[in-house]
This record gives C-alpha cells, structure tokens and sequence, in this order.
C-alpha cells in the first residue's frame, strides 16, 4: 500500500483528496500547515506528497524546498496559483509536477500514475546496491564484503537493504518494524534491537568498523 502526504490547508479540499485516494486503495494522512506537514515529510517515509503553495506558517515552495535539500521523495504542488512563476518556482525548487485547483480527481491520479511507473522502472533497473566495501546483489540476494560472502536471514536481508536505501537517514525502531516486518505486525519493536545485533555480529569486520550506528533515544543509522 503506497503512502501519501497531503499537506493542505483547505480541509474540505484535503477530506475530499483523502477519501478519494483512500478508496483507490492509498493509505494517507493530511496535514493542514505548512510546519507540520514539513515534520511529517521529514519524520515519515512516504511514496508520494501532495503539496499546497499557499499554507499557513510556511509557504509550500519553501516546505518543498526544505524536503528536497534530504529526500527524493516525489512532490506534486496542488494550488489556486497558476502565474508561471509561480510554476517554474515550485518544479525549480523540486516539485516533480504542478496540478491547478478546481481539478479532476481523475487528472491527479493520472499523474501520480505517471510518477509510480517511473519509480517502479527506475527499481526495476536497480539490481545491485553498494555501501562502502559491502555490495548486494538484488536479483540473487547476495551480499559481500570485498570477496566475502555474507550469509544473512530472510529478515537480516531485508534489513540490511532498507538501511543501504537511507544511507545517513536515521529509522526509528517502529520505521524498521514496518518496513521489514510489515505494516500490521504483531512483533514488539524490541525484536529489531536483536535483529539489528545478528546483522552487525555479521557485517561489522575484524577492523572493528561498524556499518550500523546507534543513535540514542532514536533509533539506528548506517552511515
């Protein structure tokens, strides 16, 4: 289930967005500034985020400059304001589309149809990730150090390949959980703590470098 943000300060506008995606089968939550939908921007991964221009607090071209500057996540600006400056302002400081108010919902879904293909194509086409000396081999489920091969569980795998694809992003130990052991898992989170030590005892090489760094009262990072 692909997550989105709406960040959206008109709340029967942002209701309607949220039970129209909703029934097309998104999970998504709204938020009605410009601060706040920032820190759920920046807290949160998400699949898409559907951005106002003209929000209480922080404007959205500064909200979506300040995700882009630490997340590729795709931004598509909703607004009243049509001027090409305005436009050429919201794709410039990272917008990946621009959709005009009053519009279709079918026109909105087109477009997030359009950016989820080209996402889903660039994953398809991505079979190797590395991260200093470790290489994974996507397609085979293989990874190394240097020559090495590495023997990693179903769930140390699965682990290790969501910390490569937020290299220097800091995941909460609930974030972990979602990711790899799914959205309505029973697990406590303390089962990523034990997790995480088997991937390290693993990972970590007789140099004494360490891959997985702890950050207190938060959560890990690999960096």
């Amino acid at each position: 289930m692909r997550e989105i943000l709406i960040i959206e300060d008109e709340e029967e506008l942002a209701q309607f967005i949220l039970l129209e995606l909703e029934y097309e089968g998104f999970s998504v939550t709204v938020s009605n500034g410009g601060r706040e939908g920032l820190k759920l921007a920046l807290d949160s991964d998400w699949d898409l985020i559907l951005l106002d221009i003209m929000l209480p607090d922080l404007n959205g071209i500064e909200v979506c400059r300040r995700i882009r500057a630490v997340k590729e996540t795709p931004i598509i600006m909703v607004t009243a304001r049509d001027s090409v400056l305005d436009r050429v302002s919201g794709l410039d400081n990272g917008a990946d589309d621009y959709i005009l108010k009053p519009f279709a919902i079918e026109e909105l879904l087109a477009r997030m149809r359009v950016i989820f293909r080209r996402l889903d194509k660039e994953k398809q086409f991505q079979s190797h990730l590395t991260f200093k000396d470790l290489q994974v081999d996507i397609l085979g489920r293989i990874v190394k150090r240097g020559d090495e091969e590495i023997e990693l569980t179903k769930k140390e795998y699965d682990l290790l390949i969501t910390f490569i694809q937020n290299i220097n992003r800091v995941l909460t130990r609930e974030v972990l959980l979602e990711k790899v052991w799914g959205y309505d898992t029973t697990v406590e989170t303390n089962i990523v703590d034990v997790y995480v030590g088997h991937l390290r005892n693993k990972l970590d090489s007789s140099n004494g470098e360490a891959y997985i760094q702890t950050i207190r009262g938060m959560g890990y990072v690999m960096r």
